[in-house]
């Protein structure tokens, strides 16, 4: 059987090619995969070769947010039946190394992460007409959700992890920098942990426009509006946890400026080197705190987008079938109007 795929070969040069897929083996799953969501990693890698020191360097088959059904059960699995939708979790520790065996599996040292270019061979990813892949990365979604819900369940979980590293929300005031996918669903997850006060900034009002929808109080536009935390910014700092979802150095800035004495800042954008604002860390005893990745959020992310207490619906904003993934890349470019994108792999 031939597989339609989505392989990129370089900077802006992905194609659709066809694999043969052979049939699963014991402890394997054969998907028919439904959805696939282009993540900001997946869209570095389409517009500039990769981002940082990760590089694209031979080529892969890209994503690891995806939905599929099942289509056939390899020997010894039992937990799963024919036509059953599961979310496809795409992080592969080893369970052997010091970090796998000291419950840090985020940590491990020969991670396996599909659709990443960081080892090489490169891993190759979820956008594909048809996966063979081990049944315990298939997470059954309940509740009468869609496909395309489902594939939101590993950003989700991304979320949910940056969520945990900053403790107790109860009652907290929250600022999230960055009204992206991942910003948005950090809104949501922070919410559903009992944040009171959400304010939310970017540099977009197309952005910031679903951010009510996914409970935000406040939207702040910086570009418009530069001195629009400042009654957030007043007496040394009024939010108690700070989310940082866009990496960018003014926003960094402003989340010192904005976070009181012995808050906590979790930094979830990513970027190069960024001026720190040292004396503020120091001066006001802050926690920055970084955040990767997931383990055991993944299996949450699904329960909860299968119950719609978080609901992903809003931050989906353009379908593509897969032989349109060239254009659904262009489209997932233009932040103006897009937000999550997403790839039908079935079509």
């Amino acid at each position: 059987m031939l597989s339609e795929i989505v392989r990129l070969h370089g900077q802006g040069d992905a194609r659709i090619e066809a694999e043969t897929v052979q049939k699963p083996r014991a402890g394997e799953v054969l998907l028919a995969m439904q959805v696939g969501g282009i993540c900001g990693s997946d869209l570095h890698y389409y517009q500039d070769g990769g981002f940082g020191p990760v590089r694209v360097r031979e080529p892969i088959i890209v994503g690891h947010e995806a939905s599929g059904c099942v289509a056939a059960l390899g020997e010894g699995v039992d937990n799963l039946a024919i036509g059953q939708l599961v979310a496809v979790n795409p992080s592969q520790p080893c369970s052997q190394c010091e970090y796998c065996r000291s419950q840090l599996p985020i940590h491990c040292l020969n991670m396996r992460f599909m659709g990443s270019a960081m080892r090489m061979p490169h891993e190759n990813g979820l956008f594909r007409r048809y996966l063979i892949v081990g049944a315990p990365q298939c997470h059954p979604i309940d509740g009468d959700v869609t496909a395309a819900e489902a594939a939101c369940a590993e950003p989700l979980a991304v979320c949910l992890h940056a969520v945990r590293q900053a403790g107790d929300l109860g009652g907290k005031t929250v600022l999230v920098s960055g009204a992206g996918p991942i910003g948005l669903l950090t809104i949501a997850a922070a919410r559903h942990a009992g944040a009171a006060t959400m304010i939310v900034t970017d540099l977009s009002d197309t952005a910031l426009s679903r951010a009510a929808a996914m409970g935000a109080n406040r939207t702040v536009n910086v570009a418009s509006n530069p001195d629009g935390l400042a009654e957030w910014q007043r007496d040394k700092g009024q939010v108690d946890v700070v989310f940082d979802c866009s990496a960018a150095a003014p926003a960094l800035r402003s989340a010192f400026a904005a976070i009181r004495p012995r808050g906590t800042i979790v930094q979830v954008g990513v970027t190069g080197d960024v001026t720190i604002p040292l004396n503020a860390l120091v001066g006001k005893e802050v926690v920055w705190r970084g955040s990767q990745r997931f383990h055991a959020e993944f299996a949450e992310a699904v329960a909860l987008i299968g119950s719609r207490q978080i609901d992903v619906r809003p931050i989906i904003s353009h379908s593509f079938p897969l032989q349109h993934a060239v254009e659904a890349f262009e489209q997932a470019g233009d932040r103006s109007v897009a937000c999550k994108v997403q790839i039908l792999l079935d079509r």
